[in-house]
């Protein structure tokens, strides 16, 4: 175990995702797959809640209609990763955060390699550096071996065997200092959900790592209607 950090508990993940998604900044996701480790430290984030969860409902999570066969893994006990697949081709990387029942997912959105960057690069063979290796959701699911569907579900809390890979996520004993923590709007999210009604977008300012802001579809009218 590195120093000063310490294995995830499913109760530090209970709370709505976007009470815990801050407290995941700076944690690891150690990520084992086929013998081969790769190590990320957390840089940006965004909470996604689900139908019925939380006092403002979300119509940017891919839960919002309810339960369906792709989003189950958002239903169950915190610290299992929901991984998707975005736009039929990247796999993405949440942790699912809430009472189990109550959906919720924290999207890991950037990071960087801290452990396995020569594995990585292998994987990344289009990134044009190391800063790149993990910049972005599809990026980041990429370079740790995480693949839709086979590892959707995997238990980064309890480290359990799963499709071949083994994920551990290590939240730091002592959070990320709030002074370090910026917050905004989601990036790409379509209509409201992607505006500052829904500042669920947090990373660490000034690491070189958090991906580029890009509004989502129809975003910025909708910022402007509200202005």
């Amino acid at each position: 175990m590195p120093a000063g950090f310490h294995a995830a508990a499913r109760a530090e993940l209970a709370a709505l995702p976007v009470a815990v998604a801050p407290r995941l900044l700076g944690a690891l996701l150690a990520v084992e797959v086929a013998g081969e480790r790769v190590v990320a430290r957390l840089t940006e984030v965004e909470a996604y809640h689900g139908r019925d969860t939380g006092d403002l409902p979300d119509p940017g999570s891919h839960a919002r209609m309810g339960r369906t066969a792709r989003n189950a893994t958002m239903w169950g006990e915190p610290g299992h990763l929901y991984v998707y697949l975005s736009h039929g081709i990247h796999s993405c990387v949440n942790v699912v955060c809430g009472p189990e029942g109550v959906a919720g997912g924290v999207l890991l959105r950037a990071a960087e390699i801290v452990e396995g960057a020569d594995v990585a690069e292998v994987r990344r063979r289009a990134a044009r550096s190391t800063r790149d290796l993990a910049r972005g959701p599809g990026r980041l699911g990429e370079a740790l071996g995480l693949r839709y569907p086979a590892h959707d579900g995997i238990d980064a809390v309890t480290g359990r065997e799963h499709a071949g890979a083994v994920a551990r996520l290590l939240l730091r004993d002592e959070p990320e200092p709030e002074r370090n923590i910026a917050t905004g709007p989601r990036v790409g999210v379509a209509g409201v959900a992607g505006t500052a009604a829904f500042p669920w977008r947090f990373w660490i300012a000034g690491d070189p790592t958090v991906s580029p802001f890009r509004w989502g579809r129809g975003a910025a009218d909708a910022a402007a209607a509200t202005d």
